[in-house]
């Protein structure tokens, strides 16, 4: 899914730069909104991530996209905060401007490749006959006090027990081999899941997305202490963190 970021000029999905820091009002109500992962539609492209928004009433609300679904024919990957990898197609799953890249190229043959999910700090890789293309990694960020990498993309499909492709660092899931299980994305990273694979006439399983996360940092000075929805809290230094899931 997209990945937008402003703590301590850390970079944002897609390219983008780190954003400005919002200023929040101890009296306003905030509603924070964490996106499901995409889910699987049998012999259909898989479904969009849904959104994770912060809203309020003196903020532009702050969208981070849900990541697009992998291709499957007739359909290339969707477009989405970062987009699906594709099937069998030269076009490919768009990612949407400063939150995520491009998803990677299906190979053209016949019964080929899928092309890895793109991530948040790269493109998903293009398949290569029946192996699948790797997914784009994902970014660092040391806003709960420590480096955690988020935003990677699923590993694209295999055919005939072809090389599966792998999940990007941040929480894509890998592909499997033969009929099985591709893993899902990590839960609460926005990390693409894993493209079926597709042996001996019979498809194995995707994988599904990883859901998003929300995490807010102010300095403990001027927090309210007023949550609801039950967010991690946790202190750094003389900054409180909040993570939603």
């Amino acid at each position: 899914g997209g990945y937008r970021n402003s703590f301590n000029s850390e970079t944002s999905g897609g390219g983008g730069s780190s954003e400005s820091a919002l200023s929040l009002d101890p009296a306003t109500t905030y509603t924070v909104t964490v996106g499901a992962g995409g889910g699987l539609n049998s012999n259909a492209r898989g479904s969009n991530g849904s959104n994770s928004v912060l809203s309020g009433s003196n903020i532009t609300d702050i969208t981070s996209v849900g990541g697009g679904g992998g291709g499957r024919i007739p359909a290339v990957g969707a477009d989405g905060g970062s987009g699906g990898g594709s099937y069998y197609s030269t076009s490919v799953g768009q990612g949407t401007s400063n939150q995520g890249y491009n998803g990677g190229q299906g190979a053209t043959g016949s019964y080929e490749g899928t092309g890895g999910g793109g991530g948040a700090s790269a493109v998903g890789s293009n398949a290569s006959g029946n192996s699948g293309g790797n997914g784009g990694n994902g970014l660092a960020s040391s806003i709960t006090g420590s480096a955690v990498t988020r935003g990677g993309g699923g590993g694209g499909g295999t055919f005939n027990s072809a090389t599966p492709g792998s999940g990007g660092s941040g929480g894509g899931g890998d592909s499997a081999t033969g009929q099985g299980t591709s893993d899902s994305g990590a839960t609460n990273t926005g990390g693409g899941g894993g493209g079926g694979p597709y042996d001996s006439g019979l498809p194995g399983t995707a994988g599904s997305g990883g859901s998003g996360v929300v995490i807010l940092r102010m300095p403990t000075a001027s927090y309210s202490g007023t949550v609801t929805g039950s967010p991690t809290v946790a202190t750094s230094g003389t900054d409180t963190i909040l993570t939603f899931t």
